[in-house]
Formats: C-alpha cells, structure tokens, sequence
C-alpha cells in the first residue's frame, strides 16, 4: 500500500468556512498543501484574502469567497458558485463559528445573566450555520458519490467547560449529534461525514482573549498535555478526514485537546 498517496488531495476542491485565520486557515492550509485547491471562505472578506495571498505564496492553490453562515441561503449561494467555477466539490469543513461570550463563572456570564441576544447569534452560526453548510455541501456530493464533510466541534461539546458560555457547549454538543445523522445518511452515496473537536487553541476566537496570558494559564492548567494548542497542530487530523485515508470513517468526532476530555 502506497501510505502517501492516501492523503494526496491533488485535483480535488475544498470549501473551508471561517478560513480567514485560525483553526480554519491551518485546515485550508493542510488541504492545499495535500495538492487541494483550497476555498477559503469568511465574513471578513480582506482577512480571507490576505490569507489566500499567502497561500499563494507558497506556490499552493487557494481562492478567497465571502460567506456569512448566519444568513439564510448564505451557504448554498457559496456551493453553487464554486460548483459552478469547478465543476465539483470534495471537501467541506464547516468550521465557521463564534463564542458564547463570557463563560458562566463571571458576573456577565452566568445562568442569569446570559444575554438571549447572544444566545441566538450563537445557535445562528454555530448550529444553524453548520447545518445550512453541510445541506448544501451534501447536493453536489450526493450527485458524485463522493465527499468529505468535516464539521468543527468542541471538546466542550463532550462535557460541561466553565471556560466558555452556555450557548458554546450547547452549539457543540448539538453539531456532534448532527454529525452522526448526517452521516447515517450520506454513507451510501460515499460522502463521509465527521467532526474534530479541538480544545483550547491560541486563535481569535472570544475577540482575541485566547492570546492573553492569563487564559493561556488557566487553560494550560486545564489540560494534561499543560499547554494550548497552536493552529498548525490541527493540520493532521483535517487532512486525515478530507483524504481518502478516512475512507472507512463516518459519524466520528475526533479529539484534538491536548486530554481535555480524558481526565
């Protein structure tokens, strides 16, 4: 068996949502790095294009498409017009997504005080946003029996986490769910459908709170492996679910937590 050229992506198109940076941009950059020409779509339009021009950089394949999951029709629009440029679709990461704000150990992020507002826009992005991208990524994959959509979860989606708000873990533990029903009814037109689910990573998320010290501590001292985690480090795992080295995997929800969820 030829190991490498089970991970070769060569010829073959991706959609990452949320790409302009982060988890995203590392995923889009695992893909096109494996021979994929890499989609990356974001709200910030100038972020995603920056990024692409890095990308390009590197001598890898990658375009920029602004998307906003939170708008109805949002993500089926994006699909039509890269199916409509490519002539296919074989990779979704459905990676877009917020945070739930303070989480409820603070005095704006309690029980109480959780603002219904956010708790919305929330579910809008997190949930509704992942459903809206995997329904439309499922047409053109459907009609190739083909494709690979990867959905990004949470570690908090597997437990309660006082790090992070009450819309977050319930968003998280949703699209896990959601994952597994997809899945069961993409398998056979061979379109795989799985998750990861990270754990504390120095991304913007939360308006750039993950890069201040003091989270960093009081997630380091939350994790065995005693550190965040860095974006590049999700690169493996996006790669091993969007190649053919997962052809056998379906309604899986990967751990990449540095053993959040194994204490």
């Amino acid at each position: 068996m030829d190991v490498r050229s089970r991970f070769d992506l060569t010829g073959r198109v991706a959609i990452v949502t949320g790409a302009a940076s982060g988890l995203g941009l590392a995923m889009a950059e695992a893909v096109a790095s494996a021979g994929a020409h890499a989609v990356l779509a974001d709200v910030n339009a100038e972020a995603a294009a920056r990024a692409v021009e890095r990308l390009r950089g590197d001598g890898l394949l990658a375009s920029a498409e602004t998307i906003n999951v939170a708008e109805t029709g949002s993500a089926h629009a994006l699909v039509s017009r890269v199916c409509e440029k490519f002539g296919r679709l074989d990779i979704t990461f459905a990676n877009a997504g917020i945070s739930g704000g303070p989480g409820p150990f603070t005095d704006d992020g309690n029980l109480e005080t959780s603002s219904a507002e956010r708790w919305r826009q929330v579910l809008d992005i997190n949930l509704t946003g992942v459903f809206a991208t995997i329904q439309a990524a499922a047409v053109p994959m459907r009609a190739q029996k083909s494709g690979r959509i990867i959905v990004t979860a949470s570690s908090a989606g597997f437990r309660a986490d006082p790090m992070v708000g009450y819309s977050y873990v319930a968003t998280k533990a949703a699209v896990i769910n959601l994952v597994k029903q997809a899945a069961i009814d993409l398998a056979r037109y061979n379109v795989m459908v799985n998750a990861i689910a990270p754990g504390p990573f120095r991304t913007n998320i939360g308006g750039g709170r993950m890069h201040e010290a003091e989270t960093e501590r009081l997630f380091a001292e939350s994790l065995p492996i005693g550190r965040m985690g860095n974006p590049e480090e999700i690169g493996g795992v996006a790669l091993l679910l969007a190649s053919d080295a997962s052809s056998f995997v379906t309604g899986a929800t990967i751990p990449v937590d540095g053993g959040a969820i194994a204490w």
